[in-house]
């Protein structure tokens, strides 16, 4: 697990290394510039006999001071540097005077822009975090001036122009082939746009610690667990019946493969029994898609209720009257834990009714998991896909308090957020996902892992993971442009010996 801050948080937890514990700024601005160095000579080792350049594009904040000590440690390690002032000196932060001071007895030049069309290594210390506000003027001539210069670059904390928080462009924005950031990482860089700009990311330990939140811990977490972590320990005496019950209500008149590949996913990550509440149309099909579950029509769903230890309701349901009725049925007549996927999404997004209905229980108990996609949650909330996008994070928390659930919000990166709990960001899926059913897999995973008694948040969690993980295998055995979702639920939760199986085939 990995903490992601925003601006406001990573301020205050270096203002509390500094003021509370006691270190001073300009050590760690040092340790910044040492991290940021050991990137530098990572990237030019084996090319020591070569004569190596550097142009740091600095600022007059603090970040524009980080990039000034660096010019010295590359100055010392024997680089022609050059830092390139954008803005005006007397804006200038106090940390950047004393580090301007410092560089006097160095062989830095300082130049008014820049004096070739490639070097070694191109830095940026222009804003970093500190943005807020669009790049104008003289800073986006810079802009655009860093991107076309060549050489291998590098951000200070943040490419410039990215907003830390979302990972917006302000106007406009660094392009960089690496970003070292300082103490944690930034939300910025792990949500797009701002996590193509980024490169590879690197988190440099500089001194500011979880001993800096004094019992105020940053608001999102990044997953990165493997399924050894993730996956419920399995009773050695367990049977079928102890390892879960899904009731799956998915799929309408011939078209079974949202079924299918829901009710696969629940059994691949360790659910005992599925059944599946289809059309009788489609049993034929799962018969032979899913031979191990079992199967009842939409009259039968009351039943299937009272027998399941949670309901997952949506994929592929379709949107007639027989599907809004096994909606309501499963909001009013029941108070099992349940999981709304897709069009279950989309007819509880047409009944103010049974949204109030399902807050109301959910604020009494019941647990809760909502599965959106931009398009569902623009349905549930009322805001335009555009705007969420620049912040699923806060609509994504807005939805988990209006109904007590842990909200799924699937995009590009997946955020996970449930009251009271961390916002976790899952980033390791890839563009082989962006299929046709991949989100009815992730469903049932989800629901699978609830069914063996995790809780909503922990089995979203687990589940997105999970599901990233088995894209990841999938992607690497078949490619990212052949992969299907079929491929990434034969995937889900496969052990190292299967890793190993799949690889020699």
């Amino acid at each position: 697990m990995q903490y992601l801050v925003t601006a406001e948080e990573m301020r205050r937890y270096d203002g509390n290394t500094t003021e509370r514990i006691g270190i001073p700024a300009i050590v760690l601005m040092e340790r910044a510039a040492l991290a940021a160095w050991e990137a530098v000579s990572e990237y030019c080792r084996g090319r020591e006999a070569e004569k190596k350049t550097a142009l740091v594009m600095a600022g007059m904040g603090n970040n524009g001071a980080d990039g000034l000590a660096l010019a010295r440690l590359l100055a010392e390690k024997g680089f022609g540097a050059e830092v390139w002032c954008v803005e005006d000196s007397g804006k200038a932060s106090d940390l950047w005077d004393t580090q301007r001071r410092i560089l006097e007895n160095w062989p830095v030049e300082f130049v008014t822009k820049p004096s070739r069309g490639e070097y070694t290594v191109v830095i940026d210390a222009l804003f970093g975090v500190g943005l807020s506000r669009e790049i104008e003027g003289k800073a986006r001539e810079a802009v655009a001036r860093f991107n076309a210069v060549r050489g291998y670059k590098i951000a200070l904390d943040l490419p410039s122009g990215i907003d830390s928080d979302t990972g917006i462009v302000r106007n406009c924005a660094v392009r960089v082939d690496e970003t070292v950031t300082f103490g944690f990482c930034k939300r910025g860089l792990r949500f797009f746009p701002g996590r193509e700009y980024a490169g590879k990311i690197k988190v440099a330990d500089i001194g500011v610690s979880p001993a800096g939140f004094f019992d105020v811990p940053p608001e999102m977490i990044l997953c990165d667990e493997t399924e050894r972590e993730l996956l419920p320990r399995r009773a050695k005496d367990g049977n079928k019946g102890t390892f879960g019950k899904v009731l799956l209500a998915a799929g309408s008149r011939n078209m079974a493969g949202a079924a299918a590949l829901a009710a696969r996913a629940c059994y691949r990550v360790g659910a005992g029994m599925v059944k599946v509440i289809t059309p009788e149309e489609n049993r034929q099909i799962l018969q032979t898609a899913v031979p191990e579950a079992l199967l009842g029509q939409p009259e039968d769903l009351k039943e299937g209720m009272e027998w399941a230890d949670v309901i997952a309701l949506g994929p592929g349901i379709g949107a007639s009257d027989e599907a809004a009725r096994c909606l309501e049925m499963a909001v009013q007549d029941s108070g099992k834990p349940i999981l709304l996927d897709a069009d279950g999404l989309n007819l509880l997004a047409g009944h103010m009714r049974l949204q109030n209905a399902l807050a109301k229980q959910g604020g009494q108990g019941r647990r809760i998991v909502l599965t959106p996609h931009m398009g569902e949650l623009s349905r549930l909330t009322g805001v335009s896909i555009e705007d969420l996008k620049k912040n699923p994070v806060s609509y994504g928390e807005e939805l988990s308090r209006r109904f007590h659930a842990a909200a799924v919000i699937k995009d590009a990166v997946t955020v996970v957020c449930a009251e009271e709990c961390p916002a976790c960001l899952c980033e390791g899926g890839n563009s082989g996902m962006a299929t046709a059913g991949t989100g009815d897999v992730l469903a049932g995973a989800i629901a699978g892992l609830m069914a063996q008694g995790l809780m909503p948040y922990q089995a979203s969690i687990a589940g997105v993971r999970l599901h990233e993980l088995a894209g990841r295998r999938a992607a690497a055995q078949w490619g990212e442009h052949a992969c299907m979702a079929s491929d990434v639920a034969l995937m889900l939760g496969v052990s190292e010996t299967a890793d190993r199986f799949f690889a020699n085939r």
